[in-house]
């Protein structure tokens, strides 16, 4: 699925455009960084509740294009202008988790 779609399927709240024509080929969920480091994997889009500017080093480093914050949590200023010179999509949900997870799944999006 393409970033595009994704945001259209879920109905999602955009902070940053990034590249929405860009493929995501699976899905990592955490909040620890360190985590995040050793799991997520290129081309991925990443759940999370964490909103500061530390998020968007994380997805350049493992070039993730495409963070999703969850439970209605709003990004902080600083990550949302990150995102936008790095070219990765930011965005936003008032679900869970676990029900973007779900969502995901349903609409066809799954890890390679």
């Amino acid at each position: 699925m393409t970033s595009r779609e994704i945001v259209d399927a879920l109905g999602l709240t955009v902070y940053s455009e990034g590249d929405l024509d860009r493929a995501v080929t699976g899905v990592v969920s955490g909040d620890l960084l360190s985590f995040i480091m050793a799991e997520a994997r290129t081309d991925w889009l990443w759940i999370t509740i964490q909103v500061h500017l530390n998020v968007c080093a994380v997805a350049v480093l493992k070039e993730v294009p495409f963070i999703l914050v969850a439970s209605g949590r709003t990004p902080a200023e600083d990550l949302v202008e990150r995102c936008r010179l790095e070219n990765i999509t930011l965005c936003g949900s008032g679900h869970s988790a676990y029900e973007i997870a779900w969502r995901l799944h349903e609409a066809g999006c799954t890890s390679d």
